[in-house]
C-alpha cells in the first residue's frame, strides 16, 4: 500500500474515532486496529500523536467549510444568503454522527496544553469568520467584520446547545436572531445584492486550504491573541 494511501486510511479511522469518542481517549493502539494499519507504518506517516490531531482537524477543517460553502451556494432562497448557513447547521445537527463543534471539543480537551491543537482551532473559527464576511458581503453589506463576528457567536452557540441537547431548536432559534441583525444592518445603496454563489471580489476564506499530505503539522494560518 502506497503512503498516501496508508496516510488516507489512518486519518479517516482517527478522524472517526476522535470525532465520536474524544482525542484523549483514543489511543494509537485504537487507530491501528481501526485502521488497518501497523504501529510501525502509522508512526511512519504520523510521528506523534499531536501530529496525527493536527493532520485531522486540518482535514475536519477542510471538509466541513467546504460542505457549507457548497451549501450555502446551493440554497434556493429569495431572503440572505447568509442564513442559508444556519439552515446548513439545522441539516448536520439531524445527523447520526453529530457530536458537536470538532474544534471546540478539541480546545477544551487539549487546548491548555497543546499549541498546535490551540492554533488549528483558531484558525479554523478565523477562517469561517471569513467565509460569514463573504457571505454578507454578497448580501450587500459593506462592511461586514462586526456582523460576521455576531454570527460566529451565534453559530458556536446554537451548535452547544445543538450537542448538549440544551436546545432542540438551537438552529432555528439562532437563525431568528441572524435574521434580526440583518435587518437591521446598513447597506450600501451602491452595492446590489449579489445572492448566493455570486463572488463579487476575489477573496481569501472562499477555497478550502489542503490538507496536509506529509508528517509535518499544517502551517499556522494566524497568531491568537494570547500566543
Amino acid at each position: 500500500m502506497e503512503l498516501p494511501e496508508v496516510r488516507e486510511r489512518v486519518l479517516e479511522a482517527a478522524g472517526r474515532l476522535f470525532y465520536r469518542d474524544g482525542i484523549q481517549a483514543v489511543g494509537m493502539d485504537a487507530i491501528r486496529t481501526a485502521s488497518g494499519i501497523s504501529l510501525k507504518r502509522l508512526y511512519q506517516c504520523f510521528p506523534s500523536k499531536e501530529s496525527l490531531v493536527t493532520h485531522y482537524l486540518a482535514q475536519r477543517d477542510m471538509n466541513w467549510r467546504y460542505a457549507l460553502t457548497r451549501f450555502v451556494d446551493a440554497a434556493d432562497t429569495d431572503g440572505p444568503c447568509t442564513l442559508a448557513a444556519f439552515d446548513f447547521l439545522a441539516s448536520w445537527f439531524t445527523t447520526d454522527d453529530f457530536r458537536g463543534c470538532a474544534f471546540i471539543n478539541a480546545f477544551g480537551e487539549l487546548g491548555a496544553r497543546s499549541e498546535q491543537v490551540a492554533h488549528s482551532v483558531y484558525a479554523h473559527k478565523r477562517t469561517l469568520l471569513g467565509h460569514l464576511q463573504d457571505f454578507l458581503y454578497r448580501d450587500g453589506i459593506p462592511q461586514p467584520e462586526r456582523l460576521a463576528e455576531q454570527l460566529l457567536l451565534l453559530m458556536d452557540g446554537a451548535i452547544v446547545c445543538a450537542a448538549t441537547g440544551t436546545n432542540p431548536n438551537a438552529a432555528e432559534d439562532a437563525r431568528a436572531v441572524a435574521a434580526g441583525l440583518l435587518a437591521s444592518a446598513p447597506r450600501s445603496a451602491d452595492m446590489p445584492h449579489l445572492g448566493a454563489g455570486a463572488s463579487p471580489a476575489p477573496a481569501p476564506h472562499e477555497a478550502p486550504s489542503p490538507a496536509p499530505t506529509d508528517a509535518a503539522p499544517p502551517p499556522r494560518l494566524d497568531t491568537p491573541p494570547w500566543a
